[in-house]
């Protein structure tokens, strides 16, 4: 991404001057976006996409929510803003993307000179530029994605036999009591012949996920199920995956399968802590809450999961991205207890996660937004992509099977990296 890095701590940073407006529907919104500087946060096709740079954060290390914080605090106080549409995604708003761990690992805030937003029946477009902006620009779709060629795959930081091994170390440690549940992650490289356009996949994966949601930032793409905090006029909710099964394609087995889900000891203890973990890490936030007793069997279309939606009103100012920085690792992503189960992630996984597991969303002036959970995601660079999945240990895990789960969440950006519409 080519773009104008502001330091965080800058005392003074240039006004941005917001304007946004309705407009007709334009179409499907990833079609609107060029091949550079693109972003995008959607799901059934709503949500919004952006591209250029009017302004960007990049920080790292254990205060890097917090420097995210202070400096689009900055923005949105000095920001003059014209909204003529007042939906949530509308005015000032910016997209981020943070790093799992606190080192090493970079994170990044982009404020894009152009957001385009569909919610229900309305669609606007926003413009923000430092000191002036220009009209509202004729929204066409874009030049088509080139295919990616030639595309290559390959073992990432280690082999699955030698990722087997870890599991069984994890499980061991599990068992002499040392923690509860851990999540190990491994990676795939996949190589192409020339540089792929990140557009490609990404409306690979809106069309074959769409109850997903589809993200891109700064090179980090992908269709996450699973929302780690959504702040809406004083409305919380978060939706919470662990336990997973892989589906079949038969119907009929499929639904067999999702009943053994829903009833195996080993997914629902697994769940149970991401649950807690969620619900804890909300709680002092919130005057009300509601945590379902039991979870539902999310179905997509290549793993089934238990799901929870937890959900709460807000007693404070505490905005999406301070919310997200509470829930920040969940027990889904990292297990339980945190510290034990982040330390010993830096232990067995051999590899540096970057952003993969780490928030990723976007937010407005008001501290409104959405931050899911970078999962079903890669990392692109280049000719080079570099996919990830992780899978949550627990007492009673295999390690045979965890690989199994492992390259069943592969699936997703795997196939979206295909010339065709073959799955």
């Amino acid at each position: 991404m080519t773009s104008r890095t502001i330091p965080a701590g800058t005392a003074e940073l240039a006004p941005l001057v917001v304007r946004t407006v309705a407009v007709a529907d334009p179409g499907p919104l990833l079609a609107l976006l060029p091949e550079h500087d693109a972003l995008a946060w959607l799901r059934r096709g709503e949500g919004l996409v952006g591209y250029g740079v009017a302004a960007v954060l990049r920080t790292r290390g254990g205060d890097r929510f917090a420097e995210a914080r202070e400096w689009w605090s900055t923005h949105a106080v000095n920001a003059v803003v014209r909204d003529e549409v007042g939906e949530p995604g509308t005015g000032l708003v910016c997209f981020g993307s943070f790093a799992f761990a606190d080192d090493p690992g970079d994170s990044v805030l982009v404020v894009p000179e152009v957001v385009v937003g569909r919610r229900g029946r309305s669609t606007w477009v926003t413009t923000i530029g430092a000191g002036a902006i220009s009209s509202p620009p004729v929204l066409s779709p874009a030049s088509a994605p080139s295919a990616p060629t030639s595309v290559a795959f390959a073992d990432g930081a280690m082999s699955g036999t030698a990722w087997e091994t870890r599991v069984a170390e994890a499980v061991s440690r599990i068992s002499t009591g040392d923690l509860e549940k851990v999540v190990l992650a491994r990676d795939l490289v996949a190589t192409a012949s020339e540089d792929l356009d990140v557009r490609w996949p990404l409306r690979r994966l809106a069309e074959g996920y769409p109850m997903c949601w589809t993200f891109h930032v700064d090179g980090l793409f992908g269709a996450t199920p699973e929302m780690l905090v959504r702040r809406e006029r004083g409305l919380v909710t978060s939706r919470v995956l662990a336990g997973t099964i892989r589906r079949t394609g038969d119907d009929d087995r499929d639904l067999a399968l999702a009943a053994t889900l829903a009833r195996s000891s080993k997914d629902l203890e697994e769940h149970e802590y991401a649950v807690r973990s969620v619900a804890e890490a909300l709680a002092p936030h919130c005057t009300s809450m509601n945590v379902p007793e039991s979870p539902f069997v999310l179905h997509l279309p290549n793993v089934m999961h238990l799901a929870t939606d937890v959900a709460g009103v807000i007693d404070d100012e505490t905005s999406s991205l301070e919310l997200a920085e509470a829930l920040h690792p969940s027990a889904a992503v990292g297990g339980t207890p945190t510290d034990v189960a982040t330390a010993l992630i830096t232990e067995l996984e051999g590899m540096d996660r970057g952003r993969y597991a780490g928030p990723v969303g976007w937010m407005d002036a008001t501290g409104d937004g959405e931050w899911g959970l970078a999962l079903r995601s890669a990392e692109l660079q280049g000719a080079t992509v570099r996919l990830f999945a992780g899978c949550g240990i627990v007492a009673d895990s295999d390690p045979e099977a965890e690989l199994a789960e492992a390259q069943a969440k592969f699936v997703p950006v795997r196939d979206a990296l295909a010339p065709d519409h073959s799955r």
